[in-house]
């Protein structure tokens, strides 16, 4: 068969791939970017599912709907952004079947072959694949614990003249770096200034630790005039609610959303009714707090324990920033150690990461890795690190 040409930029997911490794008995893996689900309030979605699917209404969850999104769940996510100080209105968004797709609509409207796009260095894999899928030329801008280096990534606008930039601000990633409230202003006033678009990804930033994060650009744009019109948002469930009900939503400017809901009428006509209008029902029983209250405290006392035990564990051999929030950890093997030799020698000890180099456009760092602290518990950490020590 003739694929298309397209096909010839991307690969398959080296995450996916690991994954096939991760079948033998006893291991420990910190290579997923899952969120746990003993944490998911099941009950909370099934009595949601049970009201949706109750009464008159069933017919109209289970039949075709409108692109744009189940109109009480874009009310309701206009309702969630509000309680983060973001305004939107509910025909200032569409839904979309999680925020991957939001990205993917970004790429198709956006992105010509050949086009510049800048993403942080390192960035989330599958919008290094979805991006090169549409032909983009990608540019890393370097990262540091406060997120992307502004000064750089001012740089390389000015030199590149990219047709977008990509960042993950809140919880990054692999990073796991937050962007300061002053770096967020300034890449506001950048992008204002330069006419560029702005690409917030947003899925963690209600997985804080202990004080919530700086508030999103979505909410600092009113601050900064002119911001709002090239800056899109992308939002999503999945780390808050449940990856399965798969609802996102992406909030753009109205050319832009408008163009990537037509495109969205070619890729699936809308997202399952179903699944919103559990969502939108969901939001409305007051049950979210609650429930993130416990990721919160979950993850920060396993993110707690994982960074103990790698300093006990690992030493001098590893570098990290401890994360105050989201889902992973970023870091760098020292003494010029390869986190790809590593990784192969970590499965032997039954234990799996992710190396650190798919998350890279170009120029990878070999030495770095990936560890996510949100699916394994207390123990299995202690257990899984010290697998890790012996790997060395």
């Amino acid at each position: 068969m003739q694929f298309a040409s397209r096909l010839q930029n991307v690969e398959t997911s080296a995450i996916r791939e690991l994954f096939k490794l991760l079948g033998k008995p006893g291991i420990i893996s910190f290579a997923g970017g899952f969120p746990d689900p003993a944490l998911f309030d099941v009950e909370g979605i099934r009595q949601s599912t049970d009201a949706v699917l109750g009464g008159g209404g069933a017919g109209a969850v289970l039949q075709y709907g409108a692109t744009e999104g189940w109109q009480p769940l874009r009310e309701r996510l206009s309702a969630f952004m509000a309680a983060k100080s973001a305004a939107v209105a509910p025909e200032g968004l569409i839904v979309t079947t999680g925020s991957q797709q939001a990205l993917d609509l970004i790429g198709k409207t956006m992105i010509s072959p050949g086009d510049k796009v800048i993403v942080e260095a390192p960035t989330f894999l599958a919008t290094i694949q979805c991006f090169r899928l549409y032909g983009a030329h990608l540019i890393g801008a370097p990262i540091d614990a406060d997120g992307v280096d502004v000064d750089k990534l001012e740089a390389l606008i000015a030199e590149h003249k990219p047709k977008l930039v990509y960042l993950i601000p809140t919880f990054g990633n692999p990073s796991g770096a937050t962007l300061s409230l002053q770096r967020r202003k300034r890449i506001l006033e950048l992008a204002a200034r330069t006419q560029t678009l702005i690409v917030e990804d947003d899925p963690y930033g209600e997985l804080y630790f202990d004080q919530p994060p700086p508030p999103s650009m979505l909410a600092l744009s009113e601050q900064v005039p002119g911001s709002r019109d090239w800056l899109a948002h992308c939002g999503s469930l999945s780390k808050v609610l449940s990856p399965g009900l798969r609802v996102g939503w992406l909030i753009a400017p109205t050319e832009l959303l408008g163009k990537a809901t037509m495109c969205k009428q070619f890729s699936d006509a809308h997202t399952s009714n179903l699944t919103q209008a559990t969502a939108a029902h969901y939001l409305t029983l007051n049950r979210l707090n609650d429930a993130l209250g416990v990721v919160r405290s979950t993850y920060a006392e396993r993110a707690r324990v994982m960074a103990q035990a790698l300093r006990r564990e690992l030493g001098d051999a590893i570098e990290f920033n401890q994360p105050q929030g989201g889902m992973f950890f970023w870091a760098r093997l020292t003494g010029g150690r390869n986190a790809g030799d590593f990784a192969k020698r970590a499965i032997e000890q039954l234990v799996a990461f992710v190396p650190g180099a798919p998350f890279f456009a170009h120029d990878p760092d070999l030495s770095t890795l990936r560890l996510s602290f949100a699916t394994a518990d207390v123990a299995k950490i202690e257990e899984g690190i010290a697998r890790l020590g012996r790997a060395l």
